[in-house]
């Protein structure tokens, strides 16, 4: 004799009056069509980064031309252009300490077709310095790959009677009243000045500029008495005689100017530099996010670009994408305590 089982309902299914079937039901039904989205997405996502990039992609750097994000872009964008067979156009748009261009990727279409290279310190400084942020950069933004470090090199005018960083730092703590500082306000050069004054119980009496080339000449003709900025834009005049190297913000002490100390031997933990890295839409597909991240780490491992960072006073890296989340949000607590303690803001 065959059987056949029958799996009936509940009877709250069974009661056509019932409030709690129809309750049920929707749920069931809701329940369905978000899994059925949520694979569907998934599926979409993938496709999409199996075919990406299918055009081209517009790299985004928040500063004028001639600086280190925008060198490092253009650097990336061929290589990519020639490992994908899709041009990249590096589109500049500064302004508002590098927010103007950052915000414009944060709203971007997240398809990986909008990046962002920037200075990775105006990202993890901003939401303490800024307090009308119209973006946040944690939420808004999401990592794809650290490019390169070069760190900030201590430097001061030929006038001052120094000649190494100790006897930098006892001048300061004799003069009477602070000495001055040159730097572009609330970008990396003027909070790294902040954080060694808070170290070593110096004061500082800092000038704004409006960019980092007016420091450089102020500096070179006396004007102001001391800055920090980055190796890669700085040396060349250190090279020329302009003004005089103390000291190096690297965690140890730096491969192309091995005979200068580490800020680090006298205040552990003291880094500071241009960490120039690349962001994308928050929402962008983790799967293209990977595809980046795995094509710039092959570039950057190229003898080539080895050499041309060697060159340019930098030091490839490439921390994976949820690497660069952690430290950016360990930096991000670091820096706001420094801003704090300062007492800075900006509008």
């Amino acid at each position: 004799m065959n059987e056949t089982t029958v799996f009936q309902a509940p009877s709250c299914f069974r009661s056509k009056t019932s409030s709690a079937k129809r309750h049920l039901l929707k749920i069931f039904a809701m329940s369905a069509l978000a899994t059925f989205c949520s694979l569907t997405g998934s599926v979409q996502a993938q496709d999409a980064a199996a075919t990406y990039p299918s055009r081209s992609i517009r790299i985004v750097v928040p500063f004028a031309a001639g600086g280190a994000s925008d060198v490092l872009a253009r650097i990336i964008g061929k290589k990519l252009t020639d490992a994908w067979g899709q041009s990249v156009v590096v589109e500049n748009k500064p302004g508002g300490n590098a927010q103007i261009g950052a915000a414009m990727v944060a709203r971007a279409e997240p398809d990986g077709y909008t990046l962002l290279v920037v200075d990775l310190s105006a990202l993890t400084q901003a939401p303490s310095l800024m307090p009308n942020l119209t973006y946040s950069p944690e939420k808004d933004l999401t990592p794809v790959s650290i490019l390169a470090y070069s760190p900030h090199i201590l430097v001061v005018a030929n006038k001052l009677p120094v000649k190494n960083y100790d006897e930098f730092i006892a001048y300061a703590k004799a003069q009477k009243t602070p000495i001055n500082y040159g730097a572009p306000l609330g970008a990396a050069p003027h909070l790294s000045g902040v954080l060694l004054s808070q170290k070593e119980g110096i004061k500082l009496n800092f000038i704004g500029y409006k960019g980092g080339a007016q420091v450089m000449t102020d500096l070179a003709g006396g004007q102001i008495d001391a800055t920090m900025n980055s190796y890669l834009a700085t040396y060349p005049m250190v090279r020329s005689g302009n003004f005089k190297i103390i000291a190096v913000a690297s965690p140890v002490r730096f491969g192309p100017i091995p005979d200068v100390p580490a800020i680090a031997e006298r205040i552990p933990g003291y880094v500071t530099g241009s960490f120039q890295g690349m962001m994308a839409p928050a929402a962008t597909p983790v799967a293209i996010i990977e595809k980046l991240n795995a094509e710039i780490k092959k570039i950057i491992s190229q003898p080539d670009m080895q050499k041309q960072f060697s060159d340019l006073g930098s030091e490839a890296d490439n921390k994976s994408p949820a690497e660069l989340k952690k430290w950016m949000a360990e930096q991000t607590i670091y820096w706001a305590q420094v801003i704090r303690d300062g007492n800075i803001k900006l509008d």
